[in-house]
């Protein structure tokens, strides 16, 4: 199930990156998606349910976010290498954290749903 849902997610950022240019689905719709492709990842491997993984994944996303700031890509010498300078990405905002908060909500949300219909 995860596994189907990642690859989902992953092919939906993937053309989001290559031909959604816009001022919303690029910048803020795709950065809670990457929180949930994350969560979907995850889940690939753990399958059983990890007691704050939203909150786990939202201070991984917001460090990555927080290496952008430093310029990471320019620290390691990989602006040229363009798969690594998109998925690392390259620009600080605080916004992106924020949709990182949002998209983790959602999954916090969700787990909450799946535990009570478990029981």
């Amino acid at each position: 199930m995860y596994l189907i849902v990642a690859a989902v997610l992953f092919g939906t950022e993937v053309f989001i990156a290559l031909f959604v240019h816009d001022r919303f689905v690029r910048p803020y719709l795709g950065d809670v998606l990457v929180v949930l492709f994350l969560y979907a990842f995850v889940r690939i491997f753990i399958p059983e349910r990890i007691a704050l993984l939203p909150l786990y994944i939202f201070l991984f996303a917001s460090a990555v976010e927080v290496l952008q700031y430093f310029e990471l890509v320019k620290v390691l010498g990989l602006e040229q290498n363009r798969v690594l300078s998109v998925v690392l990405g390259s620009t600080f905002d605080w916004k992106d954290i924020g949709c990182y908060a949002a998209g983790c909500l959602l999954l916090g949300l969700y787990e909450v749903f799946c535990r009570r219909r478990r029981f």
